[in-house]
């Protein structure tokens, strides 16, 4: 029975005959009456919607259109900003003008038509001023808003009109603090509004024209659009002083941020140049020392006719200032290389018991000279990922630096070895050592050396390059040692991927 009297209800609403037989298919029925009424209001609600949202987009657009007019991309943010807030108010200030003017002019009553005419004098100052704003002439436009909205409200009253707008003049003044950057024009604004209100609102009070009395709710609508300009002036101000000064916040943020960041580079620079300075130092009077050598050598040789045996015996030590001379014009070309080319890396496949064998092979003589035994004990098919002549320089100075510091009849050994990701090389000499105040100044920037166990020189430069060129290859450098217990020195570098 409840199915029947609810079928029964839907038909007569749905303006359709009721069946007469009453079979279990009511439901289905009653479905088929709904069905289609649901379905129209489904498709103009779906309507509606879309349409609403094309409005919405179609209004964004405009919005955005407008405030855009007059930018330029020599703006900064600040101005860009002031710029779209400046249009936004005269466009809206437009649309009100203009709908108020109309309703006003058929509701209006009594109200003549030259009042009226006045009244449309504000909106189409704001007319003027975008036209003025889009041809990026922004003082003009501000002169225009400024004068000519007080100036035609003015009209409007002294013609015997109240228009209810009165509250805009105190719009004027707040405004003028936001938009004015000069302080004479702004003082001036703020006067000339203030005064306008004063003399129209409180001393001639009593107007022929009263719109509050012709039309209550004309009247109401001018005041309520008033008090919403100035709130919206307030708001505007307030989010755009907080905006300016979160950018300004960021502004100083980034600019102490690069001036720490210049300072540090400046100090780099410094300690860079210090560097330079004591390195060409240390260069000039250890190349000069060798040739001198040489060169008085060979003036002895040739004014004092030395005896073949005298000259033999100064040959060794002629000899080992040379070996240096070559290490050190070796490291000094190798560094001076890497310095031109500051990012120039050319990392490949390299086979470290290769190249291991190649370093032996050209410092075969320096430890020769010194009976040092050198072991190859790295492992077949380790390889690294590197620029093999920066890496051949590492381990060419390592080694050089083991013949150095190793006693005569020593005893060096070189390894290789693979990790997960890494490979890693080691050169283990049985030396004197480093101590822990020696080891301090090898960390550090400053040039140090000592003289080999044979009195053989040296700058410090060779480590400098090792570390250098270990970092452009993604590598370090690890050194432990004990006084009198010899050095390990291990480098460890990435593996071909």
């Amino acid at each position: 029975m409840r199915e029947l009297l609810i079928l029964q209800i839907i038909t007569i609403l749905s303006g359709q005959s009721v069946p007469i037989k009453t079979t279990t298919s009511h439901m289905g029925y009653i479905s088929q009456i709904l069905e289609p009424h649901l379905l129209y209001r489904r498709i103009s609600y779906l309507r509606l919607t879309e349409f609403l949202k094309l409005i919405r987009k179609n209004l964004l657009s405009i919005l955005h259109r407008v405030k855009d007019i007059g930018v330029t991309a020599t703006m900064n943010d600040h101005e860009k900003s002031k710029l779209g807030i400046f249009n936004h108010l005269n466009f809206f200030q437009l649309i009100t003008g203009v709908v108020v003017t109309i309703f006003g002019m058929i509701y209006g009553g009594k109200i003549p038509m030259g009042g009226w005419l006045l009244a449309c004098m504000p909106p189409l100052t704001s007319v003027v001023v975008l036209v003025l704003n889009s041809r990026q002439k922004y003082q003009e436009a501000l002169l225009v808003y400024f004068i000519f909205y007080p100036v035609f409200t003015c009209f409007c009253y002294i013609n015997g009109i109240n228009f209810g707008v009165e509250l805009s003049f105190i719009l004027y003044g707040i405004l003028a603090v936001f938009f004015i950057r000069d302080i004479g024009y702004m003082i001036f604004s703020i006067s000339f509004s203030m005064i306008s209100y004063f003399i129209l609102s409180v001393v001639l009070n009593k107007y022929p024209y009263q719109l509050e009395q012709i039309n209550f709710v004309a009247y109401i609508i001018n005041q309520m659009l008033a008090i919403i300009y100035i709130f919206y002036g307030l708001y505007l101000i307030k989010y755009e002083n907080a905006n300016y000064e979160t950018s300004m916040q960021i502004s100083n943020e980034i600019l102490l941020k690069n001036n720490a960041e210049i300072q540090k580079q400046a100090q780099e620079l410094d300690q860079l140049n210090s560097f330079k300075s004591k390195l060409f130092s240390i260069i000039s009077h250890d190349l000069k020392a060798p040739m001198y050598a040489l060169r008085n050598l060979f003036d002895d040789m040739q004014k004092q006719d030395m005896p073949a045996e005298e000259i033999k015996s100064l040959i060794p030590d002629v000899k080992n200032d040379l070996n240096y001379t070559v290490s050190l014009m070796d490291n000094l070309l190798q560094w001076a290389k890497s310095q031109m080319q500051a990012h120039t890396v050319h990392p490949q496949r390299i086979q470290v018991r290769e190249l291991i064998d190649e370093v032996l092979h050209v410092l075969y003589l320096q430890a020769e000279a010194k009976n040092i035994r050198i072991e190859n004990k790295a492992v077949n098919g380790v390889s690294a990922w590197a620029d093999r002549d920066m890496i051949n320089l590492v381990l060419r100075n390592l080694v050089s630096n083991a013949i150095k510091f190793s006693p005569t009849g020593g005893f060096i050994s070189i390894g290789a070895k693979e990790q997960v990701s890494t490979a890693e090389v080691y050169v283990k000499d049985s030396g004197k050592g480093i101590s822990s105040e020696e080891m301090q100044k090898i960390e550090g920037r400053d040039f140090y050396t000592t003289n080999g166990t044979v009195h053989e020189q040296g700058t410090g430069l060779g480590l400098m390059l090792c570390k250098e060129f270990l970092l452009k290859n993604k590598g370090q450098l690890n050194i432990e040692s004990e006084p009198g217990k010899g050095s390990i020195f291990t480098f460890i570098l990435p593996r071909p991927q």
